[in-house]
């Protein structure tokens, strides 16, 4: 597990850096790429891009309160408003002490509308001496192939593809790749599991997430989706979800209940 990062204060960062260090992670995780507004509204995420002196700042800090050993990554996108200290803030990274550099090939602006500008992190990756791993915009299987060519990178991070599709990275390595009554006992197993772990306000709300981004992989995901969408209730949503479940694949969904 690698745990991640964001805020804007350099020393504060490196105190929890060094907390989490004491918890034995894989590595940690440094985010400069998130878009959300009340994120970056509380200097956080994609509007640092504009002040790469303080991302090099904070990226220096967190490196010194932790363990040399331990590896020390950032995420990133093109930019806040535009790309024009790109490189800048990618160097930052790089000097800072990063281990790996994570780019989301669109800046805040641009969002999670389509296209990703994969060409862009080429540049990054040529203008850097750590590894550059290609994000943004891969939902399938040729989006790979083309993003790999157009980025030069040969890592890749998978996001909302792989929510959409939960085979994506297998189908990548030339595996089989779960089809849609193969998936129906995660489904019910995630929903199961939002039930004892999130508050009730909020759990028809991550259901529907998952189910909405399912639909474009798997045209299947409308019947349950369409059964869910007009509640909240949890009581509802629930009776709602196995009904369409067990349409679909009744002794699929039966042994995950079980189970």
């Amino acid at each position: 597990m690698r745990p991640q990062l964001l805020g804007s204060d350099p020393a504060c960062l490196a105190d929890n850096a060094a907390l989490l260090a004491s918890l034995g992670p894989e590595g940690l995780d440094l985010n400069f790429g998130c878009p959300a507004p009340t994120v970056n509204r509380h200097r956080g995420g994609a509007v640092l891009l504009d002040e790469p002196e303080l991302v090099h700042a904070i990226v220096c800090a967190v490196r010194r309160a932790l363990p040399a050993g331990l590896p020390l990554s950032a995420k990133m996108r093109l930019g806040h408003r535009d790309e024009a200290r790109m490189l800048d803030c990618a160097r930052a990274i790089a000097s800072g002490g990063a281990s790996e550099l994570v780019v989301h090939a669109r800046t805040k602006l641009h969002g999670y509308r389509p296209p990703a500008y994969w060409d862009r992190i080429a540049q990054i990756r040529d203008a850097l001496a750590i590894p550059v791993v290609a994000n943004g915009e891969i939902w399938t299987a040729a989006d790979a192939l083309r993003c790999v060519d157009e980025s030069g990178c040969d890592a890749l991070m998978l996001g909302r593809g792989l929510v959409a599709d939960p085979g994506l990275a297998l189908a990548l390595r030339g595996l089989h790749a779960p089809g849609w009554a193969e998936l129906l006992p995660l489904v019910a197993q995630f929903w199961q599991r939002i039930t004892g772990h999130v508050a009730p306000r909020h759990r028809a709300g991550r259901l529907k997430q998952w189910l909405n981004l399912l639909r474009r992989r798997f045209p299947q995901a409308q019947e349950a989706w369409e059964a869910v969408r007009g509640t909240n209730d949890p009581a509802a949503v629930g009776e709602r979800l196995f009904g369409a479940l067990q349409r679909a694949a009744p002794i699929a969904v039966t042994d995950q209940l079980a189970a």
